[in-house]
């Protein structure tokens, strides 16, 4: 079992793709649906973060407190049946971003092993990847998924554990997070491997400058260029 020269783990939202709203709909829906009040105006950061601690907050601020945790699963459910819902919709209006498809058909050349690492359930990320056609370029089975734990800053050990399983140790300064927010960066952090931020998303450059990643670039694009920082 040889090792990969390279790991990638992926961010989804706003690194690889934007999916028209569905994502930040669906708990508004499920919200809505399952306890009867309003919720367009919760004023909740989706970005960066995992659906279970998204929900969390939102039922926090919305009065709708779920100290026994009892609330948390259905809501994770209703907005996973209605993510697979929208998947036409994120077909339709969604998009690849720039420079993507060409960097991972060359990153996949060049021997590197893809996956995902993303706040997203494992449900709803795999909708928005097979909706948005990148699924022959990511192996989903290694990567790490909101519904693995809630607390994003675990679960660079998640994915390495199953990459791992598959093709044995791999030095963690060969792993790249390639993210678009700050907590991409915190997490890369605190799991010891390295961080690269693309300011194709929801944070400012100047933010993400600030970050502590390994490197930051503005998008994409450049092939050869992004080709070469993961590779140092």
């Amino acid at each position: 079992m040889t090792a990969p020269q390279r790991v990638i783990l992926w961010d989804i939202d706003g690194t690889l793709v934007h999916t028209a709203g569905v994502g930040a709909s669906a708990f508004i829906t499920a919200i809505e649906t399952l306890f009867g009040v309003p919720a367009g105006g919760h004023g909740v950061s989706l970005a960066g973060k995992t659906d279970p601690q998204i929900a969390r907050e939102i039922l926090t601020v919305l009065d709708l407190h779920d100290d026994a945790g009892t609330h948390l699963p259905g809501l994770l459910a209703e907005t996973e049946r209605l993510v697979a819902a929208g998947r036409d919709e994120i077909r339709a209006r969604g998009r690849v971003l720039p420079g993507v498809p060409a960097l991972l058909e060359a990153l996949r050349r060049s021997g590197a092993v893809q996956t995902v690492l993303t706040g997203n359930t494992a449900a709803n990320a795999a909708v928005k990847i097979d909706a948005l056609e990148l699924r022959p370029w990511l192996d989903l089975e290694i990567g790490a998924f909101g519904s693995d734990d809630a607390d994003r800053n675990v679960l660079v050990p998640v994915a390495l554990g199953r990459v791992a399983r598959r093709y044995g140790l791999i030095d963690p300064r060969r792993v790249w997070v390639v993210g678009d927010t700050p907590l991409d960066a915190a997490c890369a952090r605190s799991g010891g491997v390295r961080c690269l931020l693309v300011a194709s998303g929801f944070a400012p450059r100047a933010t993400l400058d600030a970050a502590g990643a390994d490197h930051v670039v503005d998008d994409l694009t450049d092939t050869e260029a992004i080709l070469s920082l993961l590779g140092g």
